[in-house]
């Protein structure tokens, strides 16, 4: 089994904001593989079915942002899912806005929701799939991630949720270092490539 937790906020308020990138990408996987999240279990919104015949749990954890970890350690204790079978989909201010990076383990970075996954989990050992939002300035993080992004921006997001979708079903049916080969690419308006 497969736990796909995409990190946000619960709420309007908060619907379609950049940090609520890791909801959009699991309602995109939900559309794709006819799975409705709308059970509410573990302090999150979950539902299952089937990727390539492999069961998959997804998972839009309700206790906001900084408190995400607490909704996941639940789940992984209560499925019993080995930390290579959590797949963590969220916004990151350290990637230009659009671009997608899919990775085996890490850090948090700067991100609350990732720190507090990590923290409850007592692990950095899980994929994960950072989906950019890009930069402001340092005083302003606040608003601007929890801010609704320009028509210009919503394009580019709008994609990479649909491309973070597609990379976490890869993970699910062929791998990571597949997915990390076949996703880890800018987006076009940087004018670079990586596959780290």
């Amino acid at each position: 089994m497969f736990i796909i937790a995409g990190l946000g906020n619960p709420g309007r308020k908060f619907e379609k904001t950049r940090h609520n990138m890791g909801f959009a990408a699991v309602d995109i996987i939900g559309e794709n593989y006819g799975i409705k999240i709308n059970r509410l279990k573990h302090k999150a919104l979950v539902g299952d079915g089937l990727i390539s015949g492999r069961k998959v749990l997804l998972v839009k954890p309700q206790t906001y942002m900084n408190l995400s970890g607490e909704s996941l350690a639940e789940i992984v204790g209560y499925y019993n899912v080995p930390m290579e079978n959590l797949i963590v989909i969220y916004d990151d201010m350290d990637l230009a806005s659009g671009d997608l990076r899919i990775r085996k383990k890490g850090s948090a970075g700067s991100h609350n929701g990732m720190k507090s996954v990590i923290y409850s989990l007592g692990s950095e050992e899980f994929p994960r799939i950072r989906i950019g939002i890009g930069k402001t300035d340092g005083s302003r993080w606040k608003s601007f991630v929890t801010g609704r992004p320009s028509k210009e921006e919503r394009e580019l997001l709008s994609e990479a949720a649909r491309r973070a979708a597609e990379g976490a079903a890869c993970i699910v049916d062929k791998g990571i270092d597949r997915a990390m080969n076949e996703y880890n690419v800018r987006n076009k308006s940087s004018g670079k490539e990586e596959s780290d």
